[in-house]
């Protein structure tokens, strides 16, 4: 499996399925999650809507994913998830690295070969970018899941630094 960086906009990715770094609401939200919404149009959130309607209503939970459909991005599938609050009292980095074990399982159920994630929880949450993304990077590479093409999408030069150092030293079992 190729393990890539791009410095960019996640939403102009040309991949199969797209890593939302969603609100347990799947409503909307800020960062990431606000630009796909806005990039894949009203049919994200009428899915997410009929989501909550269906199978999910009190939300998705943290750690977990769900699939649906991109709308007008060029990738066909967004998959939502939700990263844990970064806490200094309480060690969530299980449940940060579910986040990229359940979003390659749902890839996995859709034949996706290729998927783009950005850097979970690393935004509005709080994950310091260090730990966000070494958390990432091994989750991604003790998968049992095999892919053609994983993508850390990056924002920023600093997130883009942080990735690909741990790229370079991920190694070790995650704990």
């Amino acid at each position: 499996m190729d393990i890539t960086l791009v410095q960019g906009d996640i939403t102009e990715q040309r991949v199969d399925a797209v890593v939302n770094a969603a609100n347990s609401s799947l409503m909307g939200g800020g960062g990431v999650d606000g630009a796909i919404h806005r990039a894949g149009g009203p049919e994200i959130l009428r899915e997410c809507r009929r989501l909550r309607e269906t199978t999910h209503p009190d939300g998705l939970a943290a750690g977990d994913a769900v699939a649906t459909t991109a709308g007008e991005m060029p990738a066909t599938w967004v998959i939502h998830t939700v990263g844990p609050v970064y806490s200094t009292t309480e060690d969530r980095s299980h449940i940060l690295a579910s986040c990229y074990r359940r979003s390659l399982e749902v890839a996995a159920e859709l034949n996706a070969s290729s998927v783009a994630f950005p850097a979970v929880s690393a935004g509005v949450y709080g994950w310091p970018m260090e730990s966000a993304a070494e958390i990432a990077v091994r989750s991604v590479r003790e998968s049992s899941i095999t892919l053609g093409e994983v993508r850390f999408v990056l924002f920023s030069a600093e997130a883009y630094e942080a990735f690909a150092r741990a790229l370079g030293q991920s190694t070790g079992p995650f704990p």
